[in-house]
């Protein structure tokens, strides 16, 4: 799957991951911070996730990845998404579990701390280099999926600062 991207034109910043994408106009979501470049270029590699049983497993990997990189600004959802996609990178990549598990993981999740409410988590300067840019450029399946990988772990690895509140959080929900 090669990303084209759309005719050559002025590239901006996004405002989540502050990756180079086209300055157009087009729609974003309301509580996930990216601009509309990046947003379209995150549907197209949800569309290729959709369309292939051999990338659906990455594929849902990659919801937690972008939502923790657009994290948006302070507010009860964008609070509750980061923190729940941030619970996520750490069960698949500090406790092994596997991707598949994880609308069912930050269903628990929620049901366990939706009562309290989410703390709005202050989001580090850099969210990772990697991006939906790069993922979309694999040149296969294993390189996409290699790719996938990396994006989660730079991404993670970006917000190391609230790694040991994310990893209380799996502990007291026993993972």
């Amino acid at each position: 799957m090669r990303y084209t991207p759309p005719a050559p034109g002025e590239r901006i910043a996004c405002v989540g991951c502050g990756a180079l994408v086209p300055d157009i106009d087009g729609p974003t979501h309301r509580y996930i911070g990216a601009s509309p470049g990046c947003w379209q270029a995150y549907g197209e590699l949800q569309a290729a996730g959709y369309s292939s049983d051999a990338l659906f497993s990455p594929h849902r990997l990659a919801v937690d990845i972008y939502a923790a990189q657009h994290p948006g600004v302070p507010g009860k959802q964008s609070s509750q998404s980061v923190a729940c996609h941030l619970f996520i990178l750490c069960l698949v990549l500090e406790r092994n579990v596997d991707p598949s598990f994880a609308t069912r993981a930050i269903t628990q999740f929620l049901d366990k701390y939706k009562e309290g409410g989410f703390q709005w988590i202050e989001p580090p300067s850099s969210l990772g280099p990697l991006t939906v840019l790069d993922v979309l450029n694999a040149t296969g399946q294993a390189d996409h999926n290699l790719r996938v990988r990396l994006w989660a772990e730079s991404v993670w690895q970006a917000w190391k600062p609230y790694h040991i509140t994310v990893r209380a959080w799996a502990d007291e929900m026993g993972y």
